[in-house]
């Protein structure tokens, strides 16, 4: 009859590992490496508790909401003029009858 694998890690020490993840705000492989764990087993526990997202939940400032939506109508911009100076760049090569 085979032997059955033990764990080698108590309930316990998985659920104290977890919640260090969770309210310490560190990286997965900080803590891993400080407990002597592998930070891919650590992610495992960490997900199969539920908790996919490691980071503790923040709520955004409305001035971070502002910023945030500003920043966005800033990229917009931007990728408009690089689509534009793609265009404008492709009739020139065009034209002068060179390849880029």
């Amino acid at each position: 009859m085979p032997r059955r694998f033990q764990a080698p890690y108590t309930p316990e020490f998985r659920e104290e590992a977890v919640r260090l993840v969770r309210t310490s705000g560190r990286p997965i492989r900080e803590v891993a490496d400080e407990l002597g764990v592998n930070d891919q087993t650590l992610r495992n526990w960490i997900y199969a508790g539920g908790g996919g997202d490691t980071r503790p939940p923040k709520e955004m400032s409305s001035d971070d909401r502002e910023e945030l939506a500003r920043l966005r109508r800033r990229v917009k911009v931007l990728e408009q003029e690089r689509d534009i100076l793609k265009k404008a760049a492709a009739w020139f090569a065009k034209e002068t009858g060179s390849t880029p």
